[in-house]
């Protein structure tokens, strides 16, 4: 089944673009499009169907990225949020983060990349390109070992860090960890109440922050 996608964007002209681009993309459909935060808002209330992912802009009129990442992480956090800009400064890739956005992408990405971007967005939970994922480590919190040194965390579950940064889906972690997908899936519940984190994203910006990715 086809993942479903919205796209919220004020340029007219680079949300249809998408659209056609992404019709041609076999995993995924775009439901609709929008102008800005508020009307997505309101058709999302409207609509019965909930996207699985929704293409946002960050800079928008009335209600932009921002609000709107927010709004959905409060409301709809199931739905994956994959920022979609022309801005690359730390601030915005930052600020979108942590309301919620689960990948970053610039609009002068390539079509090929579009797709292997939302493909690892539905695998992994999230999806950054090197550039963004440096302003993201390099700037949620402040602390490096000091984490690690309240917590005991085991040589496996080390390992499980380590694969945790990549694109890998938990299935290719444990093939390469040599254990069953559940084992997998133990330490990650293991390291989320030992780090009270609940996301991969989570985990992963523990990982690099600690020097275990």
């Amino acid at each position: 089944m086809k993942k479903s996608i919205v796209i919220v964007d004020d340029h007219i002209l680079i949300a249809k673009a998408l659209s056609g681009i992404i019709a041609n993309f076999n995993n995924f459909e775009v439901l609709y499009e929008c102008e800005n935060g508020k009307e997505f808002i309101t058709k999302l209330q409207q609509n019965s169907k909930i996207p699985d992912i929704v293409l946002l802009d960050v800079s928008m009129p009335v209600m932009d990225g921002f609000e709107t990442a927010n709004w959905l992480k409060e409301n709809y956090p199931d739905v994956l949020v994959m920022a979609l800009s022309m801005q690359d400064d730390e601030t915005s890739v930052i600020k979108m983060i942590q309301n919620g956005a689960s990948g970053y992408l610039l609009k002068n990405t390539h079509p090929s990349e579009l797709e292997k971007a939302l493909t690892a967005l539905v695998d992994n939970g999230y999806f950054y390109p090197d550039w963004a994922a440096k302003k993201i480590f390099k700037n949620i919190g402040t602390s490096s070992k000091n984490n690690e040194a309240k917590v005991h965390i085991t040589d496996r579950e080390k390992e499980f860090l380590k694969y945790v940064t990549t694109e890998m889906s938990y299935k290719e972690i444990s093939e390469k960890m040599f254990c069953s997908p559940r084992t997998v899936e133990s330490y990650r519940d293991n390291l989320f109440e030992k780090l009270e984190l609940k996301t991969r994203v989570g985990l992963a910006v523990y990982a690099i922050k600690n020097g275990l990715g």
